[in-house]
Parts: structure tokens; C-alpha cells; sequence
């Protein structure tokens, strides 16, 4: 059974810095396309980063370009999202997402529960 628990998210002020982390289990991320999208109320969900399944590749929505950073931890099994200079505008709930073993590249298949970022000014 494969599981996705998101956890660090938090309140905090403009610029501030939070880290995300999403622990897989019954799954082994390293290898694996995996991706952090976020959702605010009223707006439609949106990718905000990928790690790509080869060459450490990454992708990052531009409104998040220069101050979010993906990353895995495959002793872990665990995927991070590194949050800085954070803006009211990141204000969402944060979700991960990883395929299935059954196809290949980025398809998102699994998702986790989400955890709540809140940036106040």
C-alpha cells in the first residue's frame, strides 16, 4: 500500500522560511518522478515543483523560481520542499504527488493529505 504524508506546514510571516516534507511508505521515491502542488481557496490546483526520476532535473512554476528548491533524501524516503522568502501569495494547501511503478515518467497518481502554509504580512 503505498502512502504520502505531507508535514511542516505552518504560519508565518512575509519572508519567512519553512521546509515541507512528504514520507513515503510501501514506495521508494528515489528514482521516482515527484512533485509538490499547492492549492489556495477558490483557485484551481497548480504545480508548484518537480524532481525529475534521472539527473537530480528539476522544474519550478515561475512564480515560485529562485525561492522554493525540490529535493529527496533516499536513506529517509522522503521528498522536501525548501520554502524561502515566503509572500501572502504562497498562502495554500500544500500537497505531494508521485506515479505509479506501473508507468513511466511524471504521473500523478498518489497523492498525500496535504499540509496548510499560511504566510501573513
Amino acid at each position: 500500500q503505498v502512502q504520502l504524508m505531507e508535514s511542516g506546514g505552518s504560519s508565518v510571516h512575509t519572508g519567512g522560511s519553512l521546509r515541507l516534507s512528504c514520507a513515503a511508505s510501501g514506495y521508494t521515491v528515489n528514482g521516482r518522478c515527484m512533485g509538490w502542488f499547492r492549492q489556495a481557496p477558490g483557485k484551481e490546483r497548480e504545480i508548484v515543483a518537480i524532481i525529475y526520476a534521472t539527473g537530480g532535473l528539476t522544474y519550478y512554476a515561475d512564480s515560485v523560481k529562485g525561492r522554493f528548491a525540490i529535493s529527496r533524501d533516499s536513506a529517509k524516503n522522503t521528498v522536501y520542499l525548501q520554502m524561502n522568502s515566503l509572500e501572502p501569495e504562497d498562502t495554500a494547501m500544500y500537497y505531494c504527488a508521485a506515479p505509479s511503478n506501473l508507468v513511466v515518467g511524471c504521473r500523478w497518481d498518489y497523492w498525500g493529505q496535504g499540509t496548510q502554509v499560511t504566510v501573513s504580512s
